[in-house]
């Protein structure tokens, strides 16, 4: 990606920088560039001198970072002049941008989190993709110089996996074929396929032109060899086409491929067997994702090779077979390819795509099914929570689309208002639920996957990707200055959503279910209680004290959260600076989007509506879930249903994380916890105001000193702006520790 900018202009939804401090820290941020931060660190100490500096050339070798500094000390007055000025550099965050469309996404984006797996929502120009990205888009007829091992443990896989029964159902239908006599053409192609399926690799399958083909009606012992057609087509192109050439006079034209009758008796007899068994291997091989290649060369031969006339279907093991006369159908060397995990289907992650079918299944069984005689409740909850992870993608591509090629007021509307609409559909749904059933447990499980949800954005995500990008690229560092605005839009949260809890504490009266006389009818002695809690129904506290805290905890929490927008995207925008790069702009009238608005519209508002059916289903069969006897309900809320929805958070997190750019890792985990305390909690309280489902702003200690403590722990983490895998392994012990208290810890009243 090209930095290159070098004008500096200030916009309601991009900011760019002057050349010489976008190169700094655009070179200390971005993932691909060859020094690393012990290097900038020592050239730095080194360049303190104003006399080690020279004014920067054009040809100036020096990284950016040296640059900057050497520019920094001929302009400054003195030398502390130029190390404050360096200073609020280093204090700026630099994101890179490939185009305007992808900056305002992350411009509007930015303070939300990142809701989908993948990080455009443009088309990126495929010509300057990887090598291995664009391997992934080959349809396969494409013949290529290949200098590697065919063995490979993938492609023995194949042979177990698929050739095998593909490969026998050919050998049987060339049987059939051979039987009608009619089919005998057909019969020698399902042959040749027959032993082309078992063992592909390697092998090329042409269609043949008009000179080849006499050459093989005039000499048929000749087996079509055209290993003297000299090969002058490109290496990384399909073969061209072949040149019509006029039938000689005088000889028999041959019949229309749609006017014999063995094309007929294939297409009955042949034909059909076979779509059902490449039907079978595609199915299978595209779930698998990473032998989707398989899934291609099914898809190839069953749409174009098997209705091709079979006298024009060649199959050859050399690449000099292919030549002006031949055209270039099905190429395979691999049957698996690990990197499948980036591919994408019209801009959206393969992943997601299979997992959509989850979400048709739990609907058909959740909703005819009533009885279980098909499938029994934990099947279904099983389902119905598997399918809130796809519809989250889709909820998130359609936020990111709209937000990017919209300005900020609108990307920022929608954004808090669809941004957390997977956990308030599923929470809301399980408030109702409890409310109708007369169940105080589902209250407490909404209660605990909202603690489940703070702690794990707050100690697993930063957690992991320090972990993972640490054992990478060993030290990272991020920006302390823009962490430190989410650590107090954190401090303030926490403290807000937990100031009813200790005001109750402080002022409630401790009533206790049973007391017993441990001496015995001594009624000085000292007594054992159970089950005691603080009441607050039974007298006035709560509804003159209480409850007008809670709200207006809950006004000033989206006040304060809404404040923190403005104050990170418009007033000091400058802290996060999205620079684009120049030259990635595909087409005539700019990028090209992979969803327009209308449509990201459409599928935003029906991945809502599906959404809140697959939480209906889920909360109407967690209760044989809840029922375990030795699990906490505690700990099914914080972990199954806190952490499920945050899926794409954690994908989104790591792949910063191995990009370098950490900052952005642990922006992704702050930002949805500060989400989940100043949005979604007060949404829920309000919703309860209007609709009295029961829910009540009061944690257990449990949930009070586990938030409290893990909000100083990243705290403390953060401090030094910078991160190894060892302060990793530190936030994710202690999120275990925490998850191990909630596994140990009895369940809640009502449960």
């Amino acid at each position: 990606m090209s930095v290159s900018s070098t004008q500096s202009s200030d916009t309601s939804s991009l900011r760019r920088r002057p050349a010489e401090h976008t190169q700094d820290a655009s070179w200390e941020h971005h993932p691909q560039q060859g020094y690393n931060h012990e290097q900038i660190h020592d050239r730095g100490q080194q360049l303190n001198s104003p006399d080690t500096c020279s004014p920067p050339t054009h040809h100036s070798v020096c990284p950016p970072l040296c640059t900057t500094k050497c520019m920094s000390a001929h302009t400054c007055p003195n030398l502390n002049a130029c190390d404050d000025n360096w200073e609020e550099i280093q204090s700026k965050r630099t994101i890179l941008a490939e185009n305007e469309v992808e900056a305002n996404k992350l411009v509007n984006n930015y303070r939300f989190g990142f809701r989908k797996w993948k990080s455009h929502v443009t088309e990126r120009p495929f010509e300057d993709r990887s090598e291995v990205v664009k391997e992934l888009y080959s349809e396969l007829n494409v013949i290529k110089p290949h200098s590697g091992h065919l063995i490979t443990c993938g492609n023995v896989a194949y042979v177990f996996l698929f050739g095998w029964w593909v490969s026998l159902a050919y050998f049987l239908v060339s049987i059939l074929m051979f039987i009608t006599v009619t089919g005998v053409p057909y019969g020698k192609l399902c042959w040749k396929l027959s032993c082309y399926f078992l063992w592909p690799f390697g092998k090329s399958v042409h269609e043949i032109g008009n000179t080849l083909r006499r050459c093989c009606e005039q000499a048929p012992d000749c087996e079509c060899n055209i290993d003297g057609v000299e090969d002058n087509s490109p290496v990384l192109l399909p073969s061209p086409t072949e040149v019509s050439v006029a039938e000689m006079p005088g000889r028999p034209l041959r019949t229309p491929f749609w006017h014999r009758f063995s094309t007929y008796v294939w297409l009955l007899l042949g034909y059909p067997p076979l779509v059902l068994i490449h039907s079978l291997a595609c199915f299978f091989s595209w779930t698998l994702i990473f032998t989707i290649p398989v899934s291609k060369m099914n898809a190839r031969t069953l749409a174009v090779i098997l209705l091709l006339p079979p006298e024009d279907v060649s199959i050859s093991s050399q690449r000099k077979h292919q030549g002006y006369e031949t055209r270039s159908l099905l190429c395979c060397y691999h049957a698996t390819n690990w990197y499948y995990y980036k591919y994408t289907v019209d801009g959206i992650n393969v992943f997601a795509v299979n997992l959509l079918p989850l979400v048709i299944v739990a609907i058909l069984i959740g909703y005819i099914d009533r009885d279980n005689k098909y499938a029994s409740s934990d099947v279904k909850f099983a389902i119905a929570i598997g399918s809130i992870i796809p519809l989250s993608y889709y909820i998130g591509m359609g936020i990111a689309s709209i937000s990017a090629q919209s300005n900020f007021a609108v990307g920022a509307v929608v954004n808090a208002t669809f941004g957390s609409i997977t956990e308030l559909t599923f929470y809301i749904t399980a408030l109702l639920r409890g409310h109708q059933a007369a169940n105080p447990c589902l209250q407490e499980i909404v209660k605990a996957a909202l603690t489940g949800t703070l702690l794990g954005c707050i100690l697993f995500i930063p957690g992991i990707c320090m972990i993972i990008g640490g054992l990478r690229h060993s030290e990272q560092r991020f920006n302390s200055r823009s962490t430190g605005v989410s650590s107090a839009l954190l401090f303030i949260s926490v403290g807000g959503v937990f100031a009813p809890t200790l005001f109750s504490k402080a002022y409630g009266n401790l009533v206790c279910d049973a007391c017993t006389n441990s001496t015995g009818g001594n009624s000085s002695g000292p007594f054992v209680c159970h089950n005691c809690h603080y009441d607050l129904n039974n007298g006035s506290l709560f509804h003159s004290h209480v409850e007008p805290l809670v709200y207006t905890v809950s006004a000033l929490l989206p006040a304060a959260y809404f404040i923190g927008l403005i104050f990170t995207l418009k007033t000091h925008s400058h802290i996060y600076n999205i620079h684009v790069g120049e030259g990635q702009v595909t087409g005539h009238d700019g990028p090209v989007v992979h969803w327009s608005r209308w449509r990201s519209l459409v599928i935003l508002i029906m991945a809502t509506v599906l959404m809140s059916a697959c939480a209906d289903l889920a909360t109407e069969h967690i209760q044989p879930i809840l029922n375990q006897p030795n699990i906490s309900q505690y700990f099914i809320g914080v972990t199954v249903l806190a952490m499920v929805p945050e899926i794409p958070e954690i994908v989104n997190g790591i792949q910063f994380a191995l990009q370098n750019n950490i900052s952005l890792s642990l922006e992704v985990g702050s930002c949805i916890a500060v989400q989940v305390c100043m949005l979604q909690i007060p949404i829920l309280v309000f919703f309860s105001a209007f609709c009295d489902v029961g829910f009540v702003l009061l944690f257990s200690d449990l949930h009070l000193w586990a938030s409290i403590f893990s909000v100083i722990v990243v705290n403390y983490i953060f401090m030094d702006g910078k991160s190894d895998y060892f302060q990793g392994t530190a936030l994710v012990v202690v999120y275990f520790i925490l998850l191990a208290l909630y596994y140990f810890a009895p369940s809640p009243a009502g449960c």
